[in-house]
């Protein structure tokens, strides 16, 4: 297989499954948000929350993408209060967490539009 012949290729983005237009990349994902938490017995462990936003809008995409840092440091701090609040050996409360998260979104955008997605809630 001759390698030089496939940089000549052009790559597609993924399309939607919504049928119509060209695909738009409107996901956006974050890196993983961790914070401390007491394990049963007084051990320490930790809380991972994997997040991303989805983000219909162009402009509002480019200003969620340009506000990465302030995303993460708002989820981080949501994210670490949560872990303060949660009894050893118990679950964290998922739909609480994701009610506080997008309310951290819109705060940071400034306004609704941005939605918030979940990955995996862990504690280990």
């Amino acid at each position: 297989m001759d390698r030089r012949a496939l940089l000549g290729l052009k790559t597609q983005p993924l399309q939607t499954s919504g049928g119509g237009g060209g695909a738009q990349a409107s996901y956006l994902r974050l890196s993983t948000i961790t914070a401390n938490v007491r394990r049963p017995g007084g051990r320490l462990g930790v809380m991972t929350v994997e997040t991303g936003v989805d983000t219909p809008d162009a402009a509002l995409r480019t200003r969620v993408a340009q506000s990465a840092p302030r995303l993460r440091a708002a989820y981080a701090a949501v994210v670490q209060q949560s872990a303060n609040a949660l009894l050893p050996g118990t679950p964290p409360d998922v739909e609480r967490l994701v009610a506080q998260l997008q309310a951290a979104t819109n705060t940071v955008m400034g306004r609704a539009g941005a939605r918030l997605l979940i990955g995996t809630v862990m504690v280990v």
